[in-house]
Formats: structure tokens, C-alpha cells, sequence
């Protein structure tokens, strides 16, 4: 059966409202833009999102956040977007904030089939001891608070710190981005865009990759591939979208 799908709305047809997305990613680089537009342009709604963060206000995630098509969303910040930060504060949106690192090793640790693992990062913080604001009441009161995680110490070359257990994160769909892809699924992530991309393909049961250049089975150099095809479940080519920029920052006249 084929992997290749003539479009993104009919490679993402069956993401349905309360579907699970693992979005790859970082800011506005590398994301799955021609994906995230055909779910906008659909009617799925109530959706839980992982991503390092949600785009900006008019790009990437941010179309969803701003159609109020997300209920839920783990990230390791806010970013640019503004409506992001609205939204949360407002009591509109639950946000699971998770260290950075602690997120990837989540998505890769749920793609290779581990259920948890111990991290130092967030020992002495809320993210160990729990009381971090998920949601918030209209009135500005905490509604769900993240609950207190168990902490360890072990033996030998790891016995002078504690540890935080950290539950892995598998998704329903994943959403990548990726530069080049062959008929068979393997891609190919262009330099910073392999972020994400690689760990939130593996966490999704069904991943969906849209590239930019399409080749044929066996033209790539396995040297080349970044996330074989054994991972990736549909394919769309898209070609090369207009490249976003997260924030300018000009340099000045001297």
C-alpha cells in the first residue's frame, strides 16, 4: 500500500476532535505548516497537543490556538505567541510547561517503547514538587495544578543527586516537516529542523510527514536518512513553503 497522499487535507482526514498530535518543530522552523492548515481548514477541534511550542500568533500552531481548536497543550515555552499566553492565563487553555530537554527525551523515550525514565532536571522546582498552574479558573485561582512526581537517589556514580520520575509521552498522529522524503517514508531533516521532527514522528502511532522533495524508493544514500521509513506512515509532498521568521532582529546603523 502506498504511503503517498495526494494531499495534506486527505493525509490528515482521520485526526479527529480529542485526537492526540505530536508536532516536530521548533518555533517556526522545520514545522508541518501545509498540515497544520489542512487540519484548520477541517473541523477537528478539542485537540491535545505536544510541541516545543505553539508557532506564533499567525503561523504554525498558532492557527489552531487562535480558532480555539486546542484544549490542551505540553510545551517548554510560551514564545511569540501572545494568544498562547492569553489563553492560558484566561483559563481558556491547559499547558502542561515542561524543561525542555525533559520533553524531548519524553517523545523519544515514548517512540522507543519506554514508559518512563529519571531526570535530574526540575529537582528543587515545581516540576518535582508539584503546584505548577496546568489551568486556571476565569478569575485568575489555580483549577489544575500539576500533581508531585516521585523522586529516587541511586547508588554508584549517580549518588550524589535525586532524580524525578518522568512519564514518556506517546501521541495518536505525529505531524512532521522533513526536506526530503522517498515513496518508502524515509526523510531526510534539513540542519536545525532536526529538532523536534525525529522524536515526535517516532511518538505518534500514525506519523505524517509532509516534505518538500519527493524522491523514489532507493534514490536516497542511507548515509543520508535522518528517520527511516519503518517510522512514517503517509507522505505528501508539498514542496518548499514560504520560510517564516519567528522574531527579526536587525542590526543597527553604525
Amino acid at each position: 500500500m502506498s504511503k503517498v497522499f495526494d494531499s495534506a487535507a486527505a493525509a490528515v482526514a482521520d485526526i479527529t476532535s480529542g485526537s492526540s498530535l505530536a508536532v516536530g518543530g521548533f518555533g517556526l522552523c522545520g514545522i508541518p505548516d501545509a498540515l497544520i492548515a489542512a487540519i484548520a481548514a477541517g473541523e477537528a477541534s478539542d485537540l491535545e497537543v505536544v510541541s516545543n511550542n505553539c508557532g506564533t500568533d499567525q503561523h504554525g500552531l498558532g492557527i489552531l490556538l487562535a480558532a480555539k481548536r486546542i484544549r490542551r497543550i505540553t510545551a517548554s515555552y510560551v514564545g511569540e505567541n501572545s494568544e498562547f499566553a492569553r489563553q492560558y492565563l484566561s483559563g481558556e487553555l491547559e499547558v502542561e510547561l515542561t524543561p525542555q530537554g525533559t520533553l524531548a527525551e519524553k517523545l523519544r523515550a515514548g517512540g522507543a517503547g519506554i514508559p518512563a525514565f529519571f531526570t535530574p532536571a526540575g529537582i528543587g522546582t515545581l516540576v518535582a514538587e508539584g503546584g505548577l498552574p496546568w489551568r486556571y479558573d476565569p478569575d485568575g485561582s489555580v483549577l489544575i495544578a500539576s500533581p508531585p512526581k516521585e523522586i529516587r537517589a541511586f547508588g554508584g556514580r549517580w549518588g550524589d543527586a535525586s532524580y524525578l520520575l518522568e512519564e514518556s509521552i506517546t501521541t495518536d498522529f505525529a505531524l512532521v516537516h522533513a526536506v526530503i522524503g522517498d515513496t518508502a517514508g524515509n526523510l531526510v531533516f534539513n540542519k536545525s529542523a532536526r529538532n523536534f521532527n525525529p522524536l515526535a514522528a517516532t511518538a505518534g502511532r500514525i506519523c505524517i510527514a509532509q516534505v518538500e522533495h519527493l524522491v523514489p524508493a532507493g534514490d536516497l544514500d542511507s548515509a543520508w536518512v535522518d528517520l527511516p521509513g519503518l517510522f512514517v506512515d503517509r507522505i505528501v509532498h508539498t514542496g518548499t513553503q514560504a520560510k517564516q521568521i519567528e522574531k527579526y532582529t536587525l542590526a543597527q546603523e553604525r
